[in-house]
């Protein structure tokens, strides 16, 4: 519907163009990878966000009345496969519920442009995305927190991979779930519009 069209730009254009720059960043990623020796060459390295130190490090002078505090990083001089997998793991669930997310989001425009805004399949798919935000969002942050701790309890003496570790190292998505959230509220709002319009133009 070309009214509807109308009412979803710039944000169609805008979503299309990002995903396919996304995608084209992923797919050269890849093949340079592969060229590379895949993950030969990658440092794992990971901060412990959990302890700090009043210690301020070398060359860190901070002004009167202020104080500099340290956070340990460790980084693993050859580090082995399955540790460089964990790392990788420690980042990969986001960057996938990005793109996964900017697809649902594309779909979603593209069919509520050509079906209508005020539509049952424009609800659902609302539906979907909100779902997908909520609960990928939070298994995301669990995997790679986990991965986290997992990598750091490898690499620290004083740390092991426990539920206290991983919390640590949790930072909880309260943005993603707000967002999903207020999808699933618009898509019932959504579905309620288009019963109304159904509604009218049986009238009608």
């Amino acid at each position: 519907m070309p009214e509807d069209r109308k009412l979803l730009e710039p944000m169609a254009t805008v979503v299309s163009v990002v995903l396919r720059t996304l995608l084209a960043l992923v797919a050269a990623g890849l093949i340079l990878s592969v060229v590379h020796g895949g993950l030969a060459d990658v440092s794992v390295c990971v901060t412990d966000d959990s302890t700090t130190s009043s210690d301020a490090p070398t060359g860190l002078l901070p002004e009167p009345g202020a104080q500099v505090d340290s956070v340990p990083r460790y980084c693993a001089q050859h580090p082995a496969t399955a540790l460089r997998l964990l790392n990788q793991l420690g980042e990969l669930p986001s960057t996938l519920l990005l793109i996964s997310g900017l697809f649902l989001l594309h779909r979603l425009l593209q069919g509520a442009a050509r079906d209508g805004v005020y539509t049952a399949s424009t609800a659902t798919r609302l539906r979907l995305l909100g779902w997908w935000l909520l609960l990928g969002s939070l298994v995301a942050e669990i995997i790679e927190a986990n991965a986290r701790a997992a990598v750091l309890a490898d690499l620290a003496q004083a740390a092991d991979f426990t539920a206290g570790t991983w919390l640590g190292l949790w930072s909880p998505p309260y943005l993603a779930v707000l967002t999903g959230l207020g999808l699933l509220t618009f898509a019932r709002i959504t579905r309620a519009g288009a019963v109304m319009r159904e509604d009218l133009e049986g009238v009608v």
